[in-house]
């Protein structure tokens, strides 16, 4: 999550920008009634004369203040719906005591300001993962190529490329060098459009290529001579033998996503799955699986980290898992949510939706 304090507030205004389901989940968890948001929306403004017929109106993109009246996900985890009434807006159209509904997705900006100081455990769950970094995996050989973007805890694949070398329709065009111009030239323009470089100074965004035999160190040095810029955040590692999909499935599930995003989300939640899995052979009871375990466990204070899939929400209420996660946050443990459809996802779920791990061993 992007997370910048509001000059002049004293520490109470955040500016934020949610940039994954978890990120997403946090803004949730931090709101509460009465809260202050400001985001930018689009309103129907109707035109009302004495002598005329009403009209349709007319939407306008505007920005608001709103006062938290109720919020809650619209459906999925993915979008989060404000209610409450507008205190201020930015054009004079829209009526100020008017009820209005923000919707907050992934890569939206919002600023929330509160009348209170921050709680401790809020200003942790927003301080957390503020690295706004990204992944960029590149699968490929000399036939295919899959570019993912890895944002946290979310796995955006892009469509394979293909280069034609094997087929009988295409023909691969190489330079004379004998490196395939063309297809490595759409593959580093389809990674350019994933990757926002306005701001190389400060870029940390990390490109990985991986990818059977050489074609990854042919694409790496490709790039060196085309794109200094790119090149330089660009990894070449071995081990991954597989391209395209099937290669980017392959990085997220080994050994190697921990140790190339040592400090990643997604490698903090791969480890904490790994440890309950180490407990479970060992018969350790230091870990606690479904919401009934984990409340258990809360209220003994024994929770160390908590992960969560989408899926929870199909047997709890949202409030209810709101106050258990604000509840472990505020005894100092970590949360994360995982979209129930990747892969890590699906894991999750199959325990229960919900997983911790626990500081010591408690009976069952």
């Amino acid at each position: 999550m992007i997370v910048k304090e509001v000059k002049g507030s004293a520490g109470k205004a955040y500016f934020l920008i949610p940039q994954d389901a978890d990120d997403l989940f946090s803004v949730r968890r931090i709101l509460s009634r009465d809260d202050l948001v400001i985001a930018s929306t689009t309103r129907v403004i109707k035109q009302e004369n004495e002598y005329s017929r009403p009209d349709r109106g007319e939407r306008i993109s505007v920005k608001v203040w709103l006062r938290v009246d109720n919020l809650g996900f619209d459906k999925m985890v993915d979008r989060l719906r404000i209610k409450g009434v507008i205190s201020n807006a930015s054009s004079e159209l829209v009526p100020r005591g008017s009820h209005h509904s923000l919707t907050i997705g992934i890569g939206d900006n919002i600023t929330i300001e509160k009348k209170r100081d921050w709680l401790p455990y809020e200003k942790n769950i927003v301080h957390r993962f503020s690295d706004a970094s990204l992944y960029l995996l590149v699968a490929v050989d000399l036939q295919e190529c899959a570019v993912a973007k890895l944002s946290g805890t979310h796995l955006g694949i892009v469509p394979n490329i293909y280069s034609g070398h094997s087929g009988k329709r295409y023909n691969v065009q190489t330079s004379r060098t004998g490196e395939p111009e063309q297809f490595f030239d759409e593959i580093i323009n389809v990674v350019k459009s994933q990757l926002s470089l306005e701001d190389t100074e400060h870029m940390t965004d990390k490109v990985i290529i991986f990818g059977p035999g050489e074609t990854k160190k042919r694409l790496y040095n490709f790039l060196v001579r085309k794109d200094k810029v790119l090149a330089n955040l660009a990894t070449v590692i071995e081990g991954i033998d597989v391209a395209g999909e099937d290669g980017i499935l392959l990085f997220v599930r080994s050994p190697r996503i921990k140790e190339v995003m040592e400090n990643s989300k997604i490698s903090t939640v791969l480890s904490l799955l790994d440890d309950i899995m180490i407990f479970v052979s060992k018969g350790e009871n230091r870990f606690a699986m479904g919401f009934a375990e984990v409340a258990k466990a809360a209220s003994m204070r024994a929770v160390k980290s908590v992960i969560f899939s989408s899926s929870i929400f199909g047997t709890v209420e949202e409030d209810e898992l709101v106050k258990l996660l604000n509840t472990v946050e505020s005894q100092g443990a970590s949360a994360f949510a995982i979209d129930s459809s990747t892969d890590i996802g699906m894991r999750v779920s199959s325990l229960g939706g919900i997983v911790s791990v626990l500081r010591y061993q408690i009976s069952t």
